[in-house]
């Protein structure tokens, strides 16, 4: 009796901890999240940066975090922390945000891939290779992973239901069966591994390509008035290069540690899913992925302050706006 009780009291305890964690941490992580993609729009579309391909790339990467706090992290709050949960209750919403979560998911991730590409692409010293770098490669490998993506998802838009998980507790979630295994497995091989695997991948090219940059023997060149002109734009220009290229490899760092935990969570379900477990261990699990959740969301909300730490460039544009310059 003492150990039900027992057991009782510890999934109390972590439902309440999920509740307080959403409750109070929610909204505070909606309001530094939506300032930082906010910020981050003005200064990338701003029209000395906006000619960058790169900031097409992080354009698309903070609009895509700005939607997905919007609608995600506030029905999330809302239903842990609040028990306001209209995905539960109407099945059309449940579809529609659970489709939508997942796909900005996925978008701003992909995004942040493709800015780590065009890095690796500029900081070459192939010219022919830096030379595919542009607003239009941009523009189209936005246009072509978004597409992808919506097609992908759009299976959830029909299959998704809302479904008991026990007694008087509801969640809008995939059905169990063929769509249930193949978006666990994507989820496993995408967010796991692929998606890591590629940001690493590319964001160490880059680096290594900065790298040699710096050993290289710049030759002398004719001082004239026309020559120091283009030496010094062209340094300008180097030098935003090198400044996206910072934010990015901040980006990366910041998406691998703040996504690792529920990485780690989905490969454990994913080894664990046909094991029997008890009451206790079915909540600690879906506390866990709460938690997890929560610090995932976290990524995408502290871009801007930690662009502002990182880059000159961008802390200068940000005081330009603060003090409307």
């Amino acid at each position: 009796m003492s150990s039900q009780s027992s057991s009782t009291d510890y999934i109390l305890l972590l439902k309440q901890i999920s509740k307080y964690l959403y409750a109070y941490g929610g909204p505070i992580l909606m309001f530094v999240g939506i300032i930082s993609c906010i910020l981050s729009l003005i200064v990338f579309t701003k029209k000395d940066l906006r000619k960058n391909p790169c900031s097409i790339y992080f354009i698309a990467y903070n609009f895509t975090n700005l939607t997905l706090i919007c609608l995600s992290i506030s029905t999330v709050s809302f239903s842990i922390g609040y028990n306001i949960a209209p995905g539960t209750s109407y099945l059309s919403f449940c579809r529609y945000n659970l489709y939508m979560a997942i796909l900005l998911d996925i978008l701003s991730a992909s995004y942040l891939v493709l800015a780590s590409f065009d890095r690796m692409l500029v900081t070459s010293a192939n010219s022919h290779t830096r030379q595919r770098s542009t607003r239009r490669f941009a523009y189209i490998s936005i246009l072509i992973i978004t597409i992808l993506w919506i097609l992908f998802h759009s299976h959830i838009l029909y299959s998704a239901n809302i479904n008991q998980i026990a007694p008087n507790t509801f969640v809008c979630s995939l059905p169990s069966g063929n769509h249930l295994i193949v978006h666990s497995y994507y989820s496993l091989i995408v967010k796991v591994f692929l998606i890591p695997s590629l940001l690493i991948i590319f964001g160490c090219l880059a680096l290594n390509n900065i790298r040699r940059a710096h050993h290289r023997i710049i030759p002398a060149s004719i001082v004239t008035n026309t020559g120091a002109i283009q030496r010094g734009q062209k340094q300008l220009s180097r030098a935003k290069d090198r400044q996206f290229a910072l934010m990015m490899f901040i980006d990366i760092s910041i998406y691998m540690i703040f996504s690792f935990m529920l990485s780690a969570i989905l490969m454990y379900q994913q080894i664990t899913q046909y094991n029997v477990k008890n009451s206790v261990q079915i909540q600690l699990d879906t506390f866990l992925k709460i938690v997890a959740t929560f610090i995932n969301y976290i990524s995408m909300c502290i871009v801007c302050y930690t662009n502002i730490l990182v880059s000159k460039t961008f802390r200068k544009s940000i005081k330009n706006i603060i003090l409307c310059n």
